[in-house]
């Protein structure tokens, strides 16, 4: 705990640790220090044991009260009681019951005060998850990295904890890929093996959500550790642990060496979805001991795969499917040794931001003792691209679908086009018959036809019921045939009018003849027929 946390929690500030010196500031005592030649390559030095815990409790002392004298039994030496004064001691004595049964009502605060012998004490309140026991920001060995690219939002912290001298754990935050690695504690350089693996991972990793490739950087991860202990970097032995995720829009790759581990919260629940390789795993798996007993065993430490060690390694890697609202936690064992998966969910599910879920877990893990480093990278998933994929269909969908629309209209345009430019019509223009090219109308206000010629036929030589005709619109089949038409108009208008011109000569005639003059009323019927003649023509 730093000196500004000691103060926080109003207690005298504790004396500097010096850098050199294991102390932990808590009542546990430190781990015994493992030479730096120990052939025990595969183990991390056990944490120590942890305190006890007793839980306080209150033991309320009752003891048998000495009878009621009212009670007491009347004496045998006294007279008889009288059957007035039995009835009396029974109806005292069903009443003493009653009051004894009764439900006391609650007193009003003033009269609490003023009775006697009455103590108050003040309860405290349970702390809420997610409430930091110790402000970890403040901490002078405390890194975060913390950031949002609206699919994700993730935040992370590490911290070297309260035993160790150094912290020996790397952090990978480059979204999409989040890694944690745990140099082995005991082993030499164990910080120079995670920073190794870290920037292999990130150098190797596919871009996508390819488990199988997440996998194969993690095992070329492997062998740069122990190429670089070959080379003089670092120390021979050094090792660490590697799980890394990669999200991509609604897959998560999973790619995991050691006992770090990946928590998936879903819907509130937390689920562990890796498996630790370390002895006591397996005797979990054995069904040997609990998963509580397994966090307290002393050979927990003791890894049975990690990176370093054996050039044949191999990387457990698979791919889940994660949803908009799920949160993942990547953790080294530093967290997960320290608290409970429940209290773990707990805090996951009361903290609202990512970076406040990393400071809390990573607080209360101090809290607990903080006897190994601390590294844990909460990342929550704000866009799987479900929603962005359902709209890119619906758009696509749409597109399609308009297109085939057009498709249609263009199609009936183009038969519409050809059926107006091969029809043709005799229309009114101004008086004289016209030739169309169309169909006589409009459709959305465009003329569906055009003028071709205006002939010098006027519409009113024509007879009436062909007059009604020309102005509804005549229709022909094509252009000869509407000149043809108009050309026998023309014929028989010309017809007619010579006909009627001859017709008027010989009445004007008659008129003149004596055989007229003697019969005025044969001339008038004549004058009278002429005239209808001129006025109706015959096709």
């Amino acid at each position: 705990m730093s000196e500004n946390a000691a103060h926080m929690n109003g207690t005298p500030a504790p004396e500097p640790v010096e850098p050199d010196k294991a102390q932990t500031l808590s009542s546990v005592p430190a781990p015994d220090a493992v030479p730096e030649g120990d052939a025990s390559a595969s183990a991390k030095p056990a944490r120590a044991a942890e305190p006890a815990h007793v839980a306080d409790s209150t033991h309320a002392s009752s003891s048998a009260g000495a009878a009621d004298p009212a009670l007491a039994d009347p004496d045998t030496t006294g007279p008889l009681p009288t059957p007035e004064l039995a009835e009396q001691h029974a109806r005292g004595a069903e009443q003493a019951t009653e009051e004894a049964t009764s439900v006391i009502p609650a007193q009003p605060a003033d009269d609490l005060e003023d009775a006697d012998d009455t103590t108050i004490i003040p309860q405290e309140p349970k702390r809420a998850p997610g409430w930091e026991t110790i402000p970890v920001a403040m901490r002078q060995d405390s890194d975060a990295f913390a950031g949002n690219n609206g699919l994700l939002s993730w935040g992370s912290r590490t911290d070297v904890g309260l035993v160790r001298g150094h912290n020996e754990d790397a952090m990978l935050v480059d979204a999409p890929l989040f890694c944690v690695c745990d140099g082995m504690g005991g082993h030499a350089a164990g910080e120079v093996a995670s920073s190794i693996a870290v920037q292999t991972i990130s150098e190797e990793a596919p871009a996508t959500a390819d488990d199988i490739l997440l996998g194969v950087a993690v095992e070329k991860a492997n062998a740069a550790v122990i190429q670089a202990a070959e080379d003089g970097r670092g120390k021979p032995g050094m090792g660490c642990t590697a799980t890394a995720v990669l999200i991509d829009g609604s897959r998560m790759a999973v790619a995991h060496v050691g006992d770090s581990r990946v928590y998936v919260l879903h819907a509130g629940t937390l689920v562990r979805i890796t498996h630790d390789h370390s002895y006591v795993e397996e005797l979990v798996d054995a069904g040997e001991i609990t998963v509580g007993e397994a966090r307290l065993h002393p050979s927990r430490s003791i890894i049975t795969r990690a990176l370093g060690s054996d050039p044949n390694m191999y990387a457990d890697h698979f791919t889940i499917d994660v949803e908009a609202g799920d949160r993942i936690i990547i953790c080294s064992d530093g967290l997960s040794s320290m608290i409970s998966d429940a209290h773990i969910e707990a805090v996951a599910v009361s903290s609202v931001t990512p970076q406040g879920a990393a400071d809390s877990l990573l607080a209360d893990a101090l809290a607990e003792g903080g006897h190994d480093n601390v590294s844990v990278i909460v990342v929550d998933v704000l866009d799987d691209g479900i929603v962005r994929e359902h709209r890119r269909k619906m758009k696509r969908r749409t597109i399609v679908w308009a297109v085939a629309l057009l498709a249609v209209v263009a199609a009936f345009a183009v038969v519409g086009a050809l059926f107006v430019n091969s029809s043709y019509y005799l229309g009114n223009n101004h008086g004289n018959v016209a030739i169309y090219q169309g169909i006589k109308g409009s459709f959305m206000g465009v003329r569906l036809s055009h003028m071709v010629e205006s002939t010098d036929v006027e519409v009113a030589d024509l007879p009436d019921a062909l007059q009604g005709q020309i102005v509804d619109g005549i229709s022909v089949d094509s252009l000869a045939e509407a000149e043809s038409t108009v050309s026998s108009y023309r014929e028989q208008i010309a017809s007619d009018q010579e006909k009627a011109a001859k017709t008027a000569n010989e009445a004007t005639g008659s008129a003149t003849s004596p055989s007229a003059a003697t019969s005025p009323g044969t001339a008038t019927s004549a004058g009278s027929g002429a005239s209808s003649k001129v006025v109706v023509w015959h096709a």
